[in-house]
């Protein structure tokens, strides 16, 4: 399985199935919003949406943009991981 990149989202393909995705919108040229993570049934429980999530860390962080985390699931990875924080939009 491979996380993607595509237009306002990272989404993981299972062969030729699409498995799981967060959805993301912007405010401006330096905020990334999380609005969804989703993980098909049959894949939950194997940390993918734990994934997409470090995934759009690591592109907030290549880009020097904040997150606002708004789904219930980035928050709550946000309260979990401390080492997240430098990329949280403070304002």
């Amino acid at each position: 399985m491979e996380i993607i990149k595509g237009n306002d989202r990272f989404y993981i393909m299972d062969q030729e199935h699409e498995v799981g995705a967060v959805e993301l919108s912007s405010a401006g040229d330096s905020l990334i919003i999380i609005a969804s993570t989703h993980v098909d049934d049959a894949y939950k429980g194997q940390g993918l949406a734990t994934q997409l999530i470090e995934r759009v860390v690591e592109e907030a962080r290549a880009t020097g943009k904040k997150i606002i985390p708004l789904c219930s699931f980035a928050v709550s990875e946000f309260e979990r991981k401390p080492d997240y924080r430098d990329t949280l939009n403070n304002a």
